[in-house]
């Protein structure tokens, strides 16, 4: 990776150039290599407010093993958060500024959001100077520089190092209008079903690999229909019995799969209106939703809670006509954009000055 940044003698950043080197490894293994050469790599213009950016990639095939998904699901967006962040200290050491400070001047603002990047991502959200703050707060960062300037006016003893970095991710792939695998789109399934006894099953398009799919998805369905974790079962791995989708990587699996679960349950909890309509004897768009539980506004004594209304469901309880029983429902979710995640890092390291050991490490 070779960056050009420009910016104003006041630290105000206007251009990013950059030119990247893809190793592919031996064979591609990320998603339409074609498109994304380098991963999501152009999002390197990362948590600042600049105006021109321009990437160019040269993907190779080499001896090495495939990139992309194999470290972490990073689509390359480390390397992109450790170049900009490098030029944001190189700059800072150039125009004599403090490496917070020039990062305060140029992260974008709560109120910038939606922001669309010079590289076309479009973030969704964020206070990021606050965040920024809140990590220089307790990091003590004021104390850490006094520190710092003290022990080199001294000259002796360890040399002070104090790092920072922030950092903006995207993750959530993806949007079926930017992002497909051989033409395949990214949309993801998900299927619910709440049986007579009010417990639910869902089945998700997406492959746990230790990162508790069975708590989180189980507990997304617990709180849209306001029945306990307990009583969600979450099935997936079993081709014969999920929805279709495209898999687990690339921080997809909550943002979009999670977001079908909310969507599916939201329809059943739609359906629980009419059914509960029914039950009691009003209008459906008479009825107010509490965790749990459909009842008569104005009268929230009058009511049905979702596990009586599934036994209704499937019982002798007349619907209106057109109106199929059970609470069953599938969606396909196709997600609207990416999700943008964000933080700051703040580090210390004490380095001896002669031997260069890292007196942190034992």
């Amino acid at each position: 990776m070779r960056g050009e940044i420009a910016a104003t003698r006041d630290g105000r950043i206007r251009g990013l150039r950059v030119k990247v080197l893809a190793d592919h490894g031996a064979f591609n293994g990320t998603a339409q290599p074609t498109k994304f050469p380098a991963g999501f790599f152009h999002v390197f213009t990362g948590s600042y407010d600049i105006e021109a950016a321009h990437c160019a990639v040269t993907g190779v095939y080499t001896n090495k093993a495939p990139g992309g998904v194999a470290y972490a699901c990073s689509f390359r967006i480390t390397e992109a958060a450790y170049l900009v962040e490098r030029m944001i200290d190189v700059l800072a050491a150039e125009l004599d500024l403090d490496p917070a400070e020039l990062r305060l001047r140029n992260l974008l603002r709560p109120e910038q959001f939606p922001y669309a990047s010079a590289t076309g991502w479009e973030y969704d959200s964020g206070d990021y100077p606050r965040a920024l703050r809140k990590a220089m707060d307790i990091a003590g960062y004021d104390g850490l520089r006094a520190e710092q300037a003290e022990r080199r006016r001294a000259g002796s003893g360890p040399l002070m190092g104090v790092g920072i970095s922030f950092f903006t991710e995207a993750v959530g792939a993806g949007p079926r209008k930017h992002m497909d695998i051989l033409g395949l789109g990214m949309a993801d399934g998900a299927e619910l079903r709440v049986h007579p006894t009010g417990k639910a099953v869902l089945r998700i398009s997406v492959q746990t690999q230790g990162q508790g799919h069975e708590t989180t998805f189980a507990q997304i369905v617990a709180h849209e229909l306001g029945i306990p974790v307990d009583d969600v079962e979450v099935v997936h791995g079993d081709t014969d019995q999920t929805p279709f989708g495209l898999g687990t990587y690339g921080s997809r699996s909550t943002p979009v799969s999670g977001a079908a679960a909310a969507v599916v349950a939201r329809k059943v909890r739609e359906r629980a209106r009419i059914v509960a309509g029914a039950m009691l004897e009003a209008s459906p768009e008479d009825l107010d939703w509490t965790p749990g539980r459909w009842s008569v506004r104005g009268d929230p004594s009058a009511g049905a809670t979702l596990q009586e209304i599934a036994m209704a469901a499937h019982g002798s309880v007349e619907l209106p006509e057109g109106v199929e029983g059970h609470l069953d429902a599938t969606t396909v979710y196709n997600p609207p954009n990416l999700t943008y995640p964000f933080g700051a890092y703040i580090a210390v390291v004490d380095v001896d000055p002669g031997t260069g050991k890292d007196l942190a490490i034992p």
